[in-house]
């Protein structure tokens, strides 16, 4: 049985809502404001791409987004329910079943065998179906595969088996930051493909944190970040 942070989101709410969101840093040479005034909605369903150069505040929207950090001021709600103010118990909930998490190091459990690593998600936020697994596993392309270890997978296939990991556990919201940055282009392609495809099919909502305006024009929406300012959307 899911806990109340690990709910599906609620009928007729957003995925994520973020409101006048604010975060700075202290620094030598004074206060940095990485986030100021963000603003940004994204349905279930939907995939929005966040650009931005280094340092505009992407990873730091996507880490408050994920509860892994906490903003200065404002609201973020995730599958209908308010984070901002949540507590460390309840956040780290979240994370095991509403919000899932894909970063550009694969960080699979080395000592974990892919179909281990595939299910561990999902073990964790109680939800585990072997069948819903088996199906990731075939559109993932990991079929013959589960038995090996991380280290015996191309890059390639540990960035697939990190997102059938993700999405085992049937999150509500998906963070990807930078996803593919540490694959070719080619396989980068057929990984974000994938990832949008199941996604969509699975009625979450995908924030995808890149670089590559190719990229981003894979996704329903973007949004561009300058200076801890979203400059426009589309």
């Amino acid at each position: 049985m899911r806990s109340t942070t690990e709910t599906a989101t609620t009928s007729g709410a957003s995925a994520l809502d973020i409101r006048a969101l604010r975060k700075g840093f202290p620094s030598a040479e004074g206060r940095i404001e990485v986030l100021r005034d963000v603003s940004l909605a994204l349905q279930p369903g939907h995939s929005l791409a966040l650009t931005g150069e280094s340092g505009s505040g992407k990873s730091t929207l996507l880490h408050i987004a994920a509860g892994l950090e906490h903003a200065d001021s404002g609201h973020i709600s995730v599958a209908g329910r308010e984070i901002s103010t949540a507590s460390e118990t309840d956040l780290a909930g979240l994370r095991r079943g509403t919000v899932g998490l894909i970063f550009q190091q694969f960080n699979l459990i080395p000592s974990l065998t892919v179909g281990a690593n595939l299910a561990f998600q999902a073990r964790l936020a109680g939800c585990h179906d072997p069948d819903f697994v088996a199906m990731l596993t075939a559109r993932l392309g990991l079929d013959g595969l589960c038995d090996r270890y991380p280290e015996q997978l191309s890059g390639g296939q540990q960035q697939r088996v990190a997102v059938g990991r993700c999405l085992a556990a049937r999150p509500a919201l998906v963070l990807a930051d930078e996803p593919t940055g540490n694959l070719d282009e080619a396989t980068g392609d057929a990984v974000l493909a994938l990832m949008l495809e199941l996604t969509s099919a699975a009625g979450a909502a995908l924030l995808l944190v890149t670089h590559s305006p190719r990229l981003a024009g894979r996704c329903d929406s973007r949004a561009h970040l300058r200076k801890g300012r979203i400059e426009d959307a589309a």
